[in-house]
């Protein structure tokens, strides 16, 4: 295995693991010598985008779901692609080690998260999730077994960060760890508008002892941004709540941060509240609920929000069975859902936009990003490029440019307007997006025009990489994967000039429009379970 770690080549799982790809190889190689494009198959998603694979040009790698070895003397670690988060943390855990970044669902696995673009709380200490990994195994479109590092197909090893899936099949990595601690103490520090939080952010970040950070702007002039660092209990913080947010009738852990939040007027550090949070609780305090967009579920249906009726419904807010409930339903075509990036200079000129936009669509998350990262296929973020500053460079100028610089990323979560077409609103966001510099997580819906598109991202560079590893005519491209299907129609203007009319999605016409239709019937599938996402 080389770089793949301190695996026993005879260990039962990673035999396993070498008979899996062998039969993944044979099935991808039989569709290239048939010249039949296919998709993969990973047995769940936390995207917000339709699923377009079929049962007969599927290449099904569900079965690839294990830690194979943790090796505590390297903090390092060799799994499958499709070890959701809840398990991966769990086996590293038991080694007193964690990844450096954990998304905040415990259903987003191991490949998801380096596929596309995942950060959190961590990410503005050690940027997005997918810089953990140091060595990759690949099913190369003509089935094909390569590996992938930074010194060996250092191309195809960064190309495959951020492109979904797009340049080959991803069925084994190696990613470092860090040691973790028991609890994590939080702090939450109460801020007026979003130049405030922004502002906080950089004190913390320049402080430097903040093992984790991210916001919530409650309103316009009302927000939380709360800071961490791991923890045990002793003398100094003994006297801390415990605070747990994973049990049914814990409180909604946004609701928390609000409580935290108006429990002090004072911005005096030593007042700030605080608490102890097992790191299990911490890592997954988003998954009930699914930040607050679960809440939109008991405004659907008319229910009390309340916490004894929280209790009752707690099976259905997990984010596993939201997700199933939101593909069957298509309800996610009536809700905006996009995570944003923007540079922290352009940040209130986005944020005030969305308030003349979008004034309703508040809790709004924030969780800034390392400064200089790079984001994979844009050419001005892929190498920190719009970063003028160095670390290095210890002046506050330079320090100042770089926060300048660096991304916040802001979750715009909520319902469409009434008055607005759902292709209307999110293509605004989009075009706002690019005006300011800025750029959006894939995983969510994406009404670009293919010329909209790779006029943002890297069509060279990509390509390239497609043609190199022979995943053109294959697999789909990464817009192909991602665009929403079917949104424009070409209709001639009164000069026979042809121009693009945006129609309406299914959700917004129809029978399936007709309240509680769309809502009971994912429901119903939630319950019944199965594949929500292959079509027959």
């Amino acid at each position: 295995m080389g770089d793949a770690g301190e695996a026993d080549g005879q260990s039962p799982l990673l035999a396993q693991h070498k008979n899996a790809v062998s039969g993944i190889s044979k099935q991808v190689a039989g569709f290239h010598s048939r010249k039949i494009p296919f998709r993969i198959f990973h047995g769940s998603t936390n995207s917000t985008r339709l699923s377009e694979r079929t049962a007969d040009a599927t290449v099904d790698i569900s079965m690839l779901n294990h830690v194979i070895y943790v090796s505590s003397s390297k903090q390092t670690c060799l799994v499958e692609p499709n070890v959701p988060m809840d398990s991966f943390v769990k086996a590293t855990l038991s080694h007193g080690l964690v990844p450096p970044v954990v998304p905040e669902f415990p259903g987003i696995t191991v490949g998801g998260g380096f596929a596309g673009t995942a950060g959190e709380s961590s990410s503005f200490r050690h940027g997005f999730f997918d810089k953990a990994v140091t060595w990759l195994e690949v099913v190369l479109a003509d089935g094909q077994v390569v590996t992938a590092s930074e010194k060996k197909r250092q191309g195809l090893f960064r190309g495959l960060a951020g492109t979904f899936g797009t340049l080959g099949v991803v069925t084994l990595l190696v990613l470092r760890l860090v040691p973790a601690k028991i609890y994590v103490e939080l702090s939450y520090i109460r801020v007026n508008s979003i130049e405030h939080a922004q502002e906080v952010i950089k004190r913390v970040t320049k402080e430097g002892d903040a093992e984790f950070l991210d916001g919530i702007m409650f309103a316009t002039d009302r927000g939380v941004v709360m800071s961490g660092r791991f923890a045990d209990c002793n003398d100094k913080n003994e006297d801390l709540p415990v605070v747990t947010f994973t049990k049914a009738w814990d409180q909604w852990f946004y609701l928390h941060a609000e409580e935290r939040m108006n429990s002090t007027t004072t911005s005096s550090p030593s007042t700030h509240p605080r608490d102890l949070i097992p790191l299990i609780d911490y890592y997954f305090r988003y998954d009930r609920g699914a930040f607050w967009t679960g809440r939109f579920a008991y405004t659907y249906f008319y229910v009390p929000f309340i916490r004894p009726v929280r209790w009752l419904a707690d099976y259905f807010m997990h984010t596993r069975i939201m997700y199933h409930a939101l593909h069957r339903s298509g309800l996610y075509q009536r809700f905006i859902i996009q995570d944003v990036a923007m540079p922290n200079r352009n940040m209130p000129d986005f944020s005030r936009w969305l308030n003349r936009e979008l004034p309703h669509v508040y809790p709004r998350w924030l969780c800034p990003l390392k400064p200089g990262e790079g984001v994979s296929m844009n050419p001005h973020l892929r190498n920190g490029a719009d970063v003028k500053s160095t670390r290095a460079d210890l002046s506050s100028t330079a320090a100042d440019d770089d926060f300048e610089n660096s991304l916040l990323n802001i979750g715009v979560w909520g319902e469409t307007p009434k008055s607005r077409l759902q292709v209307t609103i999110n293509r605004l966001i989009e075009s706002k997006l690019k005006s300011l510099g800025g750029m959006k997580w894939l995983y969510a819906q994406t009404f670009y025009t293919e010329d909209e598109f790779w006029d943002i991202y890297d069509k060279k560079w990509y390509d390239g990489l497609r043609t190199k590893y022979k995943a053109d005519g294959y697999m789909p491209s990464v817009y192909d994967k991602i665009r929403t299907k079917d949104i424009f129609e070409e209709v001639e203007d009164g000069d026979g000039k042809v121009v693009i009319k945006e129609a309406r999605l299914p959700i917004e016409k129809g029978l399936w429009s007709i309240w509680p239709f769309a809502g009971l019937y994912g429901v119903l599938s939630a319950l019944k379970g199965g594949d929500y996402l292959r079509k027959k």
